[in-house]
């Protein structure tokens, strides 16, 4: 007999501990992040401006390919072309050609980027402080790390992958 929207499958509900586990869970991250991206409009930046400039200043040679960069900011291809257009425009980034590969294009950190995290990161580490880590304990953020790094582990395990070609 085929399903019809009428028709409701046993879902195994949130126990009210599961639920108030996941709510907090779910609220807290989305406070946190909000307060991350209001910190950087006052340097004309978004947070995945300064997730991109992270990452290529921790890069060999600070340049990541395309594909790469994608899968560590956890964005799609196309957003991330449209996000590295933007900064190019602003001259944090500029864009690279793969010699091996004529479609594969490395994203390359300026020295205008480069200065930009530089004096940025300060402040973002004083935000990441004043909202987060000061208000746990130590005992408190080792059992966050504990809890959080098996999940996300095992959640991007299940990403599929793209091997760069360059």
């Amino acid at each position: 007999m085929a399903t019809t929207a009428t028709q409701t499958t046993a879902v195994p509900w949130l126990t009210e501990p599961e639920q108030a586990a996941w709510r907090s869970f779910i609220t807290t991250a989305k406070l946190v992040l909000a307060e991350l991206e209001r910190g950087m409009t006052q340097h004309d930046l978004s947070g995945t401006d300064y997730g991109v400039l992270v990452s290529l200043s921790e890069a060999p040679d600070r340049r990541m390919r395309m594909s790469e960069l994608a899968q560590t900011m956890l964005l799609e291809k196309s957003r991330l072309s449209h996000q590295i257009t933007r900064m190019e425009r602003a001259g944090l980034v500029r864009r690279q050609s793969c010699p091996s590969d004529r479609r594969g294009q490395f994203a390359v950190l300026t020295d205008e980027g480069w200065e930009t995290i530089q004096r940025v990161a300060p402040h973002h580490v004083e935000l990441v402080r004043a909202i987060f880590i000061d208000r746990l304990t130590p005992q408190q953020q080792a059992q966050l790390t504990e809890l959080f790094t098996p999940l996300h582990t095992s959640m991007r395990a299940q990403c599929p992958k793209e091997e760069p070609e360059c």
